[in-house]
């Protein structure tokens, strides 16, 4: 995500490192720098334009020219302009009004709606402790209600029962009915997209939501469209009133253009991105963390609350003890692959990590591959207890039969058992440092920053 504007724009800061005053030139040169990176990024002209001119105005003042740390200062004024064009603060779901809340769904068919429509739903189950019903109204695209009953299934929220040939206001109607009867807290109802945008889709889409009454209407776009995304947000907003945006498969968006210039064009709120194609892979957008991570200067806050939502806390607790006496074996290592699993992955971790940018090359040139975690795993349920407990027990012949176990080669076990090495090594620091230690010293300790 954003990965190309985040390594041109902390180039770019970078060039000013060193400087104790910067002149109207440097600033000028940045500003060009700049404007580039975010058209490169496919941000809108528009939105480009107005960036710029406002970030030259601040970054022209007397108290940047003349600062102590001018880089310092420029990154600031870049963050704080990212927020603003980001939308300012996190846009909460607005479910105020009596139940059955009505969040209607909209877009163009492919846009990743309906997906979206159960993740949220998940999300909604499991954060805020709501009763949840799913119903479809795309009547045109085969199977398309039964797909949304499949994932209302995997899930867990309930689904409106499927009555064939049934018209979508018909169908909107017996949702509203169902949720009432039933006492559910939020209906979302999932509607029919096209392949382009026409006056059929906007007159049915206008209709249900006058059936509705919807007290959220979100508009569901794809990230990896680019410019297309904000057009289509725009022509939503303008012909049925959108209050919110899901941006999908912003994981895949390298450029995040399309992310940058949504709230400015359109004045809606991106209120959820999509990260990943499981429902859990669904986070709400906040601008000032999202504007951290375009910095490299990480999103700490959302690792902890991902790590807080996957981590078995008494599991914590007795890996937390086992740190402190400087042990770690084989089984201790499995359950951090496990956790970093559930948190999404390598990649996802290390994008939320402050500093990171500074190592991608070397991370490229090691080639990190997502699925190591998973060979690994095999790798070591393929031990015995007591190999997994003592590790330094694995000769050749151990590795030869563990290999042929887990369909493995031994390069690969002699790779996890260096792995192994180098994160003892590190738990036996850890244990010398002690707690104050840690703190002094920080992830530099043990990170080649």
């Amino acid at each position: 995500m954003f990965n190309t504007l985040s390594g041109k724009l902390t180039g770019i800061v970078s060039k000013l490192r060193g400087r104790g005053v910067l002149s109207e030139a440097d600033i000028d040169a940045a500003m060009r720098e700049v404007r580039v990176a975010l058209l490169e990024a496919d941000v809108a002209l528009s939105v480009v334009k107005d960036f710029t001119q406002s970030l030259k105005q601040k970054a022209l003042g007397a108290e940047i020219v003349q600062s102590i740390s001018p880089a310092q200062m420029v990154i600031k004024l870049v963050h704080d302009h990212l927020v603003e064009l980001l939308g300012g603060a996190y846009s909460e779901l607005n479910l105020a009004t009596t139940p059955p809340a009505v969040i209607l769904m909209a877009g163009l068919q492919g846009s990743g709606k309906t997906t979206s429509t159960g993740k949220l739903a998940l999300r909604l189950k499991n954060k805020q402790n709501k009763k949840v019903l799913l119903a479809s109204l795309d009547v045109y695209r085969p199977a398309a209600q039964h797909q949304l009953q499949v994932v209302a299934g995997q899930a867990g929220v309930g689904s409106l029962p499927v009555i064939e040939g049934q018209k979508p206001l018909a169908i909107t109607k017996r949702a509203l009915e169902m949720g009432r009867l039933e006492g559910y807290d939020v209906v979302l109802l999932d509607t029919a997209g096209r392949l382009h945008i026409d006056d059929e889709l906007m007159q049915e889409l206008r209709e249900v939501k006058d059936a509705a009454k919807p007290i959220e209407t979100l508009l569901v776009a794809d990230a990896l469209t680019g410019q297309d995304a904000v057009n289509i947000a725009r022509e939503f907003n303008e012909k049925i009133g959108v209050t919110g945006i899901i941006l999908t498969r912003l994981d895949g968006d390298g450029r995040g253009g399309a992310a940058l210039s949504m709230r400015s064009i359109t004045g809606q709120p991106i209120k959820f991105a999509g990260m990943g194609e499981k429902l859990a892979d669904f986070e709400e957008f906040y601008p000032e963390r999202i504007a951290s991570r375009i910095l490299d200067m990480g999103d700490v806050v959302s690792l902890v609350e991902k790590a807080a939502e996957n981590f078995d806390q008494a599991e914590a607790e007795k890996m937390a003890a086992k740190l402190q006496g400087g042990s770690f074996d084989l089984d201790d290592m499995l359950s951090q692959l496990r956790s970093m699993k559930k948190m999404g992955g390598i990649g996802s971790l290390m994008g939320m990590l402050p500093g990171i940018g500074k190592i991608k090359e070397q991370m490229a040139g090691a080639n990190i591959d997502e699925k190591v975690i998973d060979r690994q795993e095999a790798i070591i349920l393929s031990m015995t207890q007591k190999e997994r407990k003592n590790p330094k027990l694995l000769n050749g012949s151990r590795k030869q039969r563990i290999a042929a176990g887990a369909g493995a080669t031994v390069q690969e076990i002699n790779k996890l058992f260096k792995a192994w090495q180098q994160m003892e090594t590190m738990m036996k620091q850890m244990k010398k440092l002690g707690k104050k230690g840690m703190l002094r010293g920080g992830l530099k300790n043990f990170l080649p920053i």
